[in-house]
């Protein structure tokens, strides 16, 4: 919903440059990008049992690691120490990792009522996971983020190719978490070079410009229909500001940043809802020319344009559909007000005016003429 605009920056330099419109936390964002997430789950050594500091480690192996095994430092689960330092005695192999995560998302546990990370794996990764814990049982293993232990736990019998991961996560510390989990870790460390917070008062000429393209091109639309049609234009100017209310209600309540290619959505919008209206009124003419009553000739015209009403909106949000997903961001954000407003201008076209004429006959006296 943001747009973002990621691309290459430099002449061989290996920068990339990254905008985010919208996003007014450039420290978070900074945080989320450096971190590299990179999950493994391992086998946990002595028990599933931490050791309070390397010495120790040291000294309950013989003052020598195990081969295979590395020290890793993670907080203490449970108990009255939980959230301590420790540190893990775990296996250096193993058995997934990042490249096997599919999906990840938040959750909220419905017995500790705590933030955690649910993720699923690909196939082989989940062939893997299942080997690995039946060969395993009643071992414990170590879920592993960024070299530090998350979690520890028993494995009581075969795992498929789900896992969880849980801590003491604020709500978007699990997001950010899952976030990047899902985006992937970057093979290589970031430097920042430069970092521009632009004000909103450099792209006003622009947005400006794009408000007063929608508001002329929205008159000009409403104007004509009421000129072409008459009465029935009224219809069908409530259709498209219902249309377009819809569309605006909708950017709002999903927290989009309306740039200009989502300004360029919205006037193409306007034009879609137009078509709409002028199939099912020609339609509606045609059927008056024919002879039949203003009732027959409503229902006969909404009953045939329907279908080539839908086809057309159809293979317009498959188009969008495509754009949304091999365009970059500013091409997704035309996509998504293109998409929705087709939509909502399906429904507007065919129901809400198909309501304003029942309602218009309904009040008019028996063989008295349409205005259309």
């Amino acid at each position: 919903m943001s747009e973002p605009v990621i691309q290459e920056h430099g002449l061989g330099q290996y920068q990339i440059l990254v905008q985010l419109p919208g996003v007014d936390d450039p420290a978070r964002v900074k945080e989320i990008m450096q971190s590299t997430a990179m999950l493994e789950i391992r086998q946990a050594m002595n028990g599933g049992q931490p050791y309070p500091d390397e010495q120790a480690a040291l000294a309950g192996n013989n003052g020598l690691l195990p081969e295979g095994t590395a020290l890793l430092t993670g907080k203490s689960i449970g108990g009255t120490d939980e959230g301590r330092t420790v540190y893990w005695l775990v296996s250096r192999s193993t058995a997934v990792a990042g490249r096997d995560l599919r999906e990840a998302r938040v959750n909220r546990s419905p017995d500790t009522n705590r933030m955690e990370v649910d993720f699923n794996l690909t196939g082989e990764g989940g062939q893997r996971f299942g080997t690995f814990t039946r060969n395993h049982v009643n071992d414990y293993l170590a879920v592993v983020l960024d070299n530090k232990v998350m979690e520890v736990a028993r494995i009581e019998s075969e795992i498929g190719d789900s896992g969880r991961i849980t801590g003491n996560f604020t709500e978007q510390a699990a997001k950010d978490l899952a976030l990047v989990l899902n985006s992937g870790a970057l093979p290589a460390g970031i430097k920042y070079l430069e970092e521009r917070t632009v004000g909103p008062s450099l792209g006003a000429d622009s947005i400006k410009s794009g408000v007063r393209a929608a508001v002329v091109g929205m008159l000009a639309v409403l104007i004509f229909m009421l000129v072409y049609y008459r009465g029935a234009g009224i219809n069908a100017d409530v259709a498209l500001i219902l249309n377009l209310i819809i569309l605006l209600g909708f950017l709002g309540f999903s927290g989009a940043t309306l740039t200009l290619p989502g300004i360029a959505g919205v006037i193409l919008t306007v034009g879609m809802g137009v078509d709409s209206n002028v199939l099912i009124f020609e339609r509606i003419r045609e059927e008056l020319r024919n002879g039949k009553t203003p009732p027959s000739a409503v229902e006969q015209g909404f009953s045939h344009a329907w279908i080539t009403i839908v086809d057309t909106h159809v293979t317009t949000i498959v188009s969008a559909f495509i754009l949304f997903i091999f365009g970059t961001g500013p091409v997704k954000g035309f996509a998504v007000t293109l998409t929705f407003g087709l939509l909502a201008n399906l429904f507007t076209a065919v129901f809400v005016s198909r309501v304003i004429f029942d309602w218009i006959l309904s009040r008019k006296q028996r063989g008295e003429a349409l205005s259309i």
